[in-house]
């Protein structure tokens, strides 16, 4: 895993946390969330606040994850809303942390001036002890505060003060004059600057969880069904249509019936040829260092030698790609490819402007694993897996495309591949207003411009 770290691939935009002040309270969120406290003085946290040392620390890298049904979460800083999402359980969870704290940002700036935020992405489900338990997660709804409870206690305050002002004899009121009074010294003013997170509920509709082996749930679809990694048979009883991903057929007519992808080379706004091309590379360098071949080097001259001394040895998927990009190119008789075709699933992507266009292209990187690019964009888990059973050769090979052709423009490469931002399927009820974050901060006063 050394290339993949010294070149940003692995553990990348986690957020260095190595002050004292930040490290207390780290500290006092997680004693607050799991009564434990860590004894580092410097470690990295993701989206969510774990820390993977930490969690070699514990021996536990589910501290903050208990069950892997409600994820807890600690905010010290804003900028957590670029990092990544860990060991996640659900595909849904990093979308929803990101959407909050990017809703919030100017409450969550001011609250983490002094303090750490804490919270649960609370589902209302503690355990999955079946398959069939996880059609019973619907909505996720985030609960946080401060460990000093400043939402809890502005939320008190604000209440006193509309009574305060309900009332004709508050006035005379010492108990609740006196009440107001503390909870201001620990509030602010929040008449002015309100604190209040809320608690923002966010739908859980199809989604992908490493549950079981890992299962791709499409409950909201025209035609629901639920996708397996393991076997069929080692589910049980299921409330939709299942299979697993040797059931390639099954996967094909689910797909087309409810709309959710379309043909590489027929997408619009994309070079299709190339795609397909940089997948036949990818297939071929597989192949080429399964055998042990020798590599003279990765550029496209190269690659075209390499395939012209491997020649009957090319792999089926291989082959038929290049039919398919020769039609582009040249023209001439489309080449069929059925849904059992070991080629068929590198020839598709999910349709651009569909809202669960990256469940469905992750969908796909495991029915076409040897696309490495798209497995590491959209199923790093599955990604790492794979890569420590690759030869070194192959392990050197991409880490490099990566590093060069993926890396040096994220954003660049996941639009040609995959379109642009397609709507967000998180959020449900209206949105908050947004608040300025020089005005907005919160119970320490606003800023002067």
């Amino acid at each position: 895993m050394k290339r993949l770290i010294s070149r940003g691939l692995m553990f990348g935009n986690l957020i260095r946390v190595d002050s004292p002040a930040l490290v207390e309270r780290y500290n006092r969120a997680l004693e607050r969330l799991s009564g434990r406290r860590t004894g580092l003085t410097e470690f990295h946290i993701d989206i969510s606040g774990y820390s993977y040392e930490i969690g070699e620390e514990f021996g536990d890298h589910f501290y903050l994850n208990p069950g892997g049904v409600n994820r807890q979460f600690i905010i010290l800083d804003t900028r957590q809303k670029s990092a990544p999402l860990l060991n996640a359980q659900f595909s849904t969870s990093r979308g929803i942390l990101r959407q909050f704290i990017e809703e919030n940002e100017a409450k969550l700036f001011a609250l983490t001036a002094h303090d750490a935020v804490a919270g649960e992405l609370d589902n209302s489900v503690f355990e999955v002890s079946t398959p069939a338990r996880l059609f019973d997660i619907r909505k996720i709804t985030v609960v946080a505060d401060t460990t000093q409870a400043h939402v809890a206690n502005a939320r008190k305050l604000a209440e006193k003060i509309e009574r305060f002002q309900r009332e004709d004899d508050a006035w005379f009121d010492d108990v609740l004059i006196a009440e107001m009074i503390e909870l201001a010294r620990q509030t602010g003013d929040v008449t002015r600057n309100p604190v209040d997170l809320g608690r923002p509920t966010y739908e859980q509709g199809n989604f992908w969880t490493a549950h079981f082996g890992g299962i791709y749930v499409f409950r909201d679809a025209a035609h629901p069904a639920a996708i397996s990694v393991r076997r069929r048979a080692d589910l049980g009883e299921m409330p939709v249509e299942t299979c697993d991903l040797t059931m390639r057929n099954a996967i094909a007519t689910f797909l087309e019936r409810n709309d959710l992808v379309e043909p590489v080379i027929k997408a619009r706004g994309v070079d299709g040829a190339a795609i397909l091309r940089q997948k036949m590379d990818f297939i071929l360098v597989d192949a080429a260092t399964s055998e042990g071949m020798e590599i003279d080097g990765f550029d496209q001259r190269s690659l075209h030698r390499l395939a012209q001394r491997m020649a009957g040895r090319l792999p089926e998927e291989f082959r038929k790609l290049g039919e398919l990009v020769r039609w582009a190119l040249n023209g001439g008789k489309w080449p069929r490819i059925a849904s059992d075709h070991p080629a068929y699933f590198y020839t598709l992507r999910a349709r651009a402007d569909h809202p669960d266009r990256d469940l469905v292209n992750q969908l796909l990187s495991e029915l076409a694993p040897l696309d490495i690019r798209q497995l590491f964009i959209t199923h790093k888990t599955a990604f790492y897996a794979a890569y420590r059973d690759w030869p070194e050769a192959k392990k050197d090979y991409v880490a490099e495309f990566l590093a060069r052709d993926y890396a040096a423009n994220k954003a660049g490469a996941r639009e040609a591949l995959f379109g642009g931002a397609p709507p967000s399927p998180w959020r449900t009820g209206p949105r908050p207003p947004k608040d300025d974050i020089i005005d907005l901060v919160g119970p320490w006063g606003a800023v002067r411009r």
